[in-house]
């Protein structure tokens, strides 16, 4: 059908993540249940009956109709990047339809998206990050293994889906380089200090184990995303930090130390895997206040 065709396009295409190409498929899905709803004995529960119908009548749909849709989710007080999630994900499939010969043109190809607002990221301080690190216990080969993870993340930046998907032959351990496959299978390699390294060789030596991913659960399979957050919570709560962070906390406070540390800004993005550099200027905010706090605290004159 042709929603399965549009997510498999972008799969082989794009190189969408799982989680992305799901989210894709419940967007365009929840478009067509509100356009076909009002429509006689339409089951918008039926996906094969709304791809069908849709097909139908794709011809007809304007940009008042996707207006419309919108505003729906404003008055059910949907936020700002969920409005525009959906409408990218609207406008990558009305693309897809005009390629595919099925209407002559999108009528989304005109809709803004909402201006969304810069968010300054939360970011651990270096006595935070190495009491969390400091105070993983090492008992067992799952503790080594959290151990590693953890000091993986600090070291490189590397996102969580990164990490779940890293293999043993992506490291180097040699030339202390790391392969990465990021967004879209794009290739980057990532220098990674010795303390992970070691931490890793010696998590691998407990592990005992001939096995690709790198970090695996008690059954020795690949450690999904979810398993990773439930992981740090309980790192956090042991180190007694009080803090609700995320794994992406850790990635944000490797770029904000790095910066804060005299890296280049350039270097950090091509580290971090950003396609445009806009999206690494975020942690020269972050810094800025760190630097405006600390100037405030000691200057006699501030």
């Amino acid at each position: 059908m042709i929603v399965d065709a549009f997510i498999h396009t972008l799969e082989a295409e794009k190189g969408y993540s799982p989680h992305t190409l799901r989210a894709y498929r419940i967007d365009v899905f929840a478009f067509l249940g509100y356009i076909l709803s009002p429509k006689a004995d339409t089951d918008t529960n039926d996906t094969d009956c709304l791809q069908s119908l849709f097909l139908e009548t794709a011809g007809q749909i304007t940009r008042l109709d996707i207006r419309h849709y919108l505003a729906q989710l404003v008055r059910a007080g949907r936020s700002k990047r969920t409005l525009s999630r959906r409408i990218s994900g609207l406008k990558a499939f009305f693309d897809y339809l005009v390629r595919t010969g099925h209407i002559q043109a999108s009528p989304a190809e005109n809709i803004p998206f909402p201006k969304l607002e810069k968010t300054i990221p939360k970011v651990l301080n270096i006595d935070q990050i190495f009491a969390l690190l400091d105070n993983i216990q090492v008992t067992t080969w799952l503790d080594q293994r959290n151990l590693a993870m953890f000091e993986t993340f600090y070291s490189t930046g590397m996102r969580v889906s990164e990490i779940h998907g890293l293999n043993m032959r992506d490291v180097d351990f040699r030339g202390r380089m790391i392969r990465v496959f990021g967004k879209g299978r794009k290739e980057r390699l990532v220098p990674v200090g010795k303390r992970a390294l070691e931490a890793i060789r010696a998590y691998r030596d407990r592990l005992n184990q001939q096995v690709a991913p790198v970090f695996v659960n008690k059954y020795f399979d690949r450690l999904g995303t979810r398993s990773i957050s439930r992981i740090l919570d309980k790192v956090v709560v042991r180190a007694g930090l009080g803090l609700d962070i995320s794994p992406h906390t850790l990635r944000h406070t490797f770029a904000t130390h790095m910066l804060d540390s005299g890296a280049d800004l350039r270097g950090i993005q091509e580290i971090l895997g950003h396609a445009s550099l806009s999206t690494t200027q975020i942690y020269t905010h972050v810094s800025m206040d760190r630097i405006v706090a600390v100037y405030d605290k000691a200057h006699p004159r501030s």
